[in-house]
């Protein structure tokens, strides 16, 4: 089997990059909920060599995550995690940083919502989490381009579709996390960083 390949995660992760040169300076192990392809926790472990970047994804998706490891050698990235939201453990709670990237517009809102009240219930005070995608304000969404996406979501999986920023930060807001920054991204995504 080649390694996967995802286009996307070559074109965002500089500006991914940004965000976390800003906030992860005292992180020490940081969980990624689903890793896809795996490129981004090569990337960023490579970036943070005092990180542990443990990986995690849905069971189907583990080999390629290994392929990408494996290639890389690097000492502190750990080999995926089963984590389905709804199906499986959290994978545990001494993580200090949680990074997800493109997930909730994939899941139910339901299963977000579960998603967002697991980090609550297993992460430690002072803990980040990283949330990148898109996002609508007041119901509305930011581009065209998010529109014809969410209609493609939507004709997959009439349960998918971009979740509303607002309520996401109100999820999180009972989960126990405060906003720390919400940054605009190319390709009209964000970056929204919470802190507990």
């Amino acid at each position: 089997m080649q390694k996967p390949d995802a286009p996307s995660c070559g074109r965002n992760r500089e500006a991914i990059l940004a965000v976390f040169k800003h906030h992860l300076k005292g992180s020490e192990k940081l969980l990624e909920i689903g890793s896809g392809t795996g490129q981004h926790a090569v990337y960023f472990a490579e970036k943070f060599p005092n990180l542990i970047w443990n990986t995690s994804d849905r069971k189907e998706n583990h080999l390629g995550i290994e392929l990408w490891l494996a290639d890389a050698k690097l000492t502190n990235l750990v080999a995926p995690i089963s984590f389905e939201v709804g199906h499986d453990p959290f994978p545990g709670k001494n993580f200090d940083a949680v990074f997800t990237c493109n997930t909730l517009h994939i899941m139910s809102w339901h299963k977000g919502r579960t998603l967002l009240k697991l980090l609550g219930e297993n992460l430690e005070q002072s803990a980040l989490v990283f949330i990148y995608g898109p996002f609508n304000y007041a119901g509305k969404f930011t581009s065209e381009s998010n529109q014809q996406f969410e209609g493609w979501l939507k004709s997959r999986d009439p349960d998918s579709g971009i979740r509303n920023f607002e309520d996401v930060e109100s999820e999180m807001a009972k989960s126990g996390f405060s906003l720390l920054e919400d940054r605009a991204l190319p390709a009209n995504n964000r970056m929204l960083v919470f802190s507990k």
